[in-house]
């Protein structure tokens, strides 16, 4: 009997570790892949400064160095405790009762799952993608429906109007703005709830953040972080404007307006 749980428990380490190797090599994977994006990044910044002019170009820069941030911010302190964890079951299986061992084994498994899926997560919601091959509009809706699945907030995501589609590039910065937005949101106000309208009609795209949290005063400098700044000189490079409204205890708004037509500062 003894000899048969043995095996039981030598079939599930071995199960254990060949998930681990392919956790490791997925992990390898995307960040190969983002590597390989930077370096072809770099070799054409001098043919985009040629093609783009100095705001638009600052833009992209600021945008995929946030967007590195950010993944290495998510690995570090979501993916990288559960995979430490995970690693701690698996050391000290063989100081363990057989039923326990079982037991971490199964923890281990369970967790690193969970990593593999969070970064399945990460690829997709930081890659742009998204915006290339779905539009801005899908794009809010699978970023509305990773939000909705933490459990943390209640999404409201309203699109009215005629859509229409802008350029790539574009509709990538109005997505940054959001994502700016509800980072802001998640690290600073205490929400419960956030809602994105995007509206469209004959001569300007609109967009509004809206959350319940804690707020802040505009008029105290210490408040507005980097984040705001951002959004504002994204909005400006699209040739639109950016006006927050909040107060202390009653939440916050960002509303975006881009017009449609007009031609684009640095497009």
């Amino acid at each position: 009997m003894f000899n048969s749980s043995t095996e039981s428990i030598i079939i599930l380490a071995i199960v254990c570790t060949i998930l681990i190797l392919l956790l490791i090599t997925f992990i390898s994977v995307i960040v190969y892949r983002y590597q390989q994006k930077q370096n072809a990044y770099f070799k054409n910044m001098e043919q985009l400064k040629i093609i783009h002019e100095n705001a638009l170009l600052l833009s992209h820069i600021e945008i995929q160095e946030q967007t590195f941030q950010n993944i290495s911010r998510e690995i570090h302190d979501n993916i990288g405790q559960k995979l430490s964890l995970a690693k701690l079951h698996l050391n000290t299986l063989y100081n363990s009762a057989p039923d326990i061992i079982i037991l971490k084994i199964d923890e281990s498994i369970s967790l690193i799952g969970e990593s593999i899926i969070d970064l399945s997560d990460i690829s997709r919601s930081m890659s742009s993608e998204i915006i290339l091959n779905n539009g801005l509009i899908k794009a809010l809706e699978y970023e509305s429906a990773q939000l909705q699945k933490s459990g943390l907030f209640n999404i409201n995501l309203e699109v009215s109007g005629n859509m229409i589609f802008l350029d790539a590039k574009k509709e990538l910065l109005l997505f940054r703005i959001v994502q700016e937005a509800i980072h802001n949101i998640i690290k600073h106000a205490d929400a419960s709830i956030i809602s994105i309208k995007l509206h469209y009609n004959n001569s300007l795209i609109s967009l509004e953040i809206i959350d319940n949290g804690k707020g802040f005063t505009l008029e105290d400098k210490s408040e507005q972080g980097i984040g705001i700044l951002n959004m504002k000189k994204r909005a400006d490079t699209l040739n639109g404007k950016c006006v927050i409204t909040s107060q202390h205890g009653s939440g916050a708004s960002i509303k975006i307006e881009i017009p449609i037509y007009e031609q684009n500062k640095s497009l």
